[in-house]
C-alpha cells in the first residue's frame, strides 16, 4: 500500500515527554517564579518550542529556548526508544522503504537529542522546523517532504502521536497512523489507521 513512512520524532520514535516537560517547568520557574503542572504545558509537546513559548506570554524567547534545551540535557536520562521502533525502523530500510521524519525539533535539537540513538542513518529525508516558514499543524512541512524524497502522497504514511501531527497530515492528503504507544487521549484523533505495535507497520507497507 505505501512506499513511504514518514515519522513524527518526539512521542513516536523517542519518548521524550517527561525530559520535555521537566526541563520547560525548570525554566518557567526560574524566568517567571511560576509552578506549571505536566497538564498546564503538555499543549507543548508536537510543537516548536519558540512557539509554546510564545504561547506562555515568555519575553526573550530564543534566549529562553536556548535555555530549555541546556536545562533538556539534565533530564536527558530519561529519554528513551519506544519499545520496537529501532528494529522496525531498520527493517523498513533494509526493504527498500522510502523512510524519513518530519519533526517540530530544529536540527539542533534532532541532532542533540535523536543523533545519539543512531537512527539517522535509516532515516535519510529529514524535515526540521527550521526548514521550513510554517510548521505543523500547517501542511508545509510534509509538503516539503514530498518534494525532496519525490514522492506522491498517495505513497506516504505518516506516523505521529499528536493532534498537530494528524492535521499536519491530512492538511496535505497524506494517511495519518496513531501512535498509541506515545499518544494521549486518543478519543479525539480521527486517522486513517491506529497502531498499538510499530510491527503493526508492517501490514500497511509495499514489499
Amino acid at each position: 500500500m505505501y512506499s513511504c513512512i514518514v515519522f513524527d520524532v518526539d512521542g513516536t520514535i523517542i519518548d521524550t515527554e517527561k525530559a520535555v516537560l521537566s526541563s520547560l517547568q525548570k525554566v518557567l520557574k526560574i524566568e517567571t517564579g511560576r509552578n506549571y503542572t505536566f497538564d498546564e504545558l503538555s499543549f507543548a509537546l508536537g510543537i516548536p518550542g519558540t512557539v509554546a513559548l510564545e504561547r506562555l506570554n515568555v519575553t526573550h524567547i530564543e534566549q529562553v529556548n536556548k535555555r530549555w534545551n541546556e536545562y533538556l540535557k539534565e533530564f536527558f536520562h530519561y529519554v528513551r526508544v519506544f519499545p520496537g521502533l529501532e528494529e522496525t525502523i531498520k527493517e523498513l530500510h533494509s526493504l527498500g522503504i522510502t523512510t524519513g521524519i518530519v519533526t517540530s525539533k530544529t536540527k539542533t535539537e534532532l541532532i542533540n537529542d535523536f543523533y545519539p540513538f543512531g537512527l539517522n542513518d535509516y532515516l535519510p529525508y529529514t524535515i526540521c522546523a527550521d526548514d521550513t516558514e510554517k510548521h505543523k499543524p500547517n501542511p508545509e512541512p510534509l509538503l516539503k517532504f514530498l518534494k525532496i524524497a519525490e514522492v506522491s502522497p498517495s505513497e506516504v504514511l505518516y506516523i505521529g502521536d499528536t493532534y498537530y501531527d494528524m492535521q499536519c497530515a491530512q492538511s496535505a492528503n497524506i494517511d495519518f497512523a496513531l501512535a498509541l504507544w506515545g499518544a494521549k487521549k486518543v478519543e479525539r484523533f480521527q486517522p486513517t489507521y491506529q497502531f498499538e505495535s510499530p510491527k503493526e507497520i508492517f501490514e500497511v507497507v509495499n514489499r
